[in-house]
């Protein structure tokens, strides 16, 4: 027969006191940081995953923003990869091609500026990395002053004033209405602004990589910069170019604004520089035509969702 203190040490069958045991210690050891990550979960939760729910779930309907959502199915797909001219002979080609071109170069831009930086004195890198660094922070007034004034196409602008005067054009060129020229122009001033986080992620990267490396380096039979770069740097610092990549997909993606803010209208002149994010802005705030510009995004989601898996089977640890 059990006595009474035998008993009292047993164990419950429901398992209570272990419950409250192991949430005591779990609330001991991980509670407060997940009490200081509240916020910021909540706020993340509020504005990114409720906003892409309710985008999806829009995808499928026909909203008007005034009277209540009607489901179509996918019907608004179907229209926009079979009956949409626009989006399939103009708004994919520019977007892939402005992508495939300025991701690539802004992405290497990046790293080899970041890598020069590092190999000059903390004073000098400083400034430097902020003179590259503040296009992306001041990227409105830019273009409204700068980038604006430069191809302005009277005889004063820039461009066309130095063409004029070493006779190479007789009339100005009116760059930014031009369809031949508004995409290319587009795609300087996306490079030009571009050098944003990315950019200082990788400049830390490249710094934070332990010199005693480099050494065993070129004792082991490195002999230049070239593989230097290739065997140490770029290994060394995964992350931050895993990092660098995904913000260059996502930055090249959403450059839509540029194009507007050039040209002046939306859509711009002859479709020649509309993008993905000017479709959706037309069709969404333009012509309130929400669930198909819910449907727009979509698309756009699954595109840079699968580009960063891409990068992030380029870049991630095996481990």
């Amino acid at each position: 027969m059990e006595t009474k203190s035998e008993t009292a040490a047993l164990p419950r069958i429901d398992g209570t006191p272990q419950t409250r045991s192991k949430f005591k210690k779990w609330r001991e050891k991980e509670g407060s940081a997940y009490l200081f990550l509240a916020p910021y979960l909540l706020l993340f939760f509020i504005f990114i995953v409720l906003p892409v729910i309710f985008a999806v779930g829009l995808s499928f309907t026909s909203f008007n923003a005034i009277q209540m959502p009607k489901f179509m199915g996918l019907k608004n797909y179907i229209d926009l990869f079979m009956r949409d001219s626009v989006f399939m002979q103009y708004v994919l080609p520019n977007t892939l091609k402005f992508s495939l071109i300025v991701g690539p170069i802004s992405y290497i831009l990046s790293f080899l500026l970041a890598w020069m930086l590092a190999q000059i004195q903390r004073g000098p890198r400083t400034v430097l990395a902020l003179l590259i660094y503040s296009p992306s922070l001041t990227m409105g007034v830019a273009m409204a002053v700068v980038w604006k004034t430069i191809f302005s196409g009277d005889p004063t602008g820039y461009i066309n004033s130095l063409l004029i005067r070493n006779g190479f054009i007789t009339q100005p060129i009116q760059w930014l209405q031009s369809p031949e020229y508004l995409l290319p122009i587009m795609m300087v001033v996306t490079i030009w602004s571009s050098m944003g986080i990315g950019f200082l992620a990788m400049l830390a990267g490249v710094l934070n990589i332990n010199s005693e490396m480099y050494e065993a380096g070129y004792i082991d039979g490195i002999s230049n910069r070239f593989q230097e770069i290739v065997h140490i740097t770029i290994p060394s610092m995964k992350p931050q170019m895993l990092f660098g990549a995904v913000m260059a997909v996502v930055n090249t993606f959403q450059a839509g604004l540029i194009g507007v803010q050039l040209s002046g209208t939306n859509p711009t002149p002859s479709y020649a520089g509309q993008l993905i994010v000017n479709h959706i802005e037309d069709y969404g705030f333009i012509r309130y035509e929400m669930g198909y510009a819910s449907a727009i995004s979509t698309v756009l989601l699954l595109v840079i969702w699968l580009c960063s898996k891409i990068v992030w089977k380029m870049f991630a640890e095996k481990e």
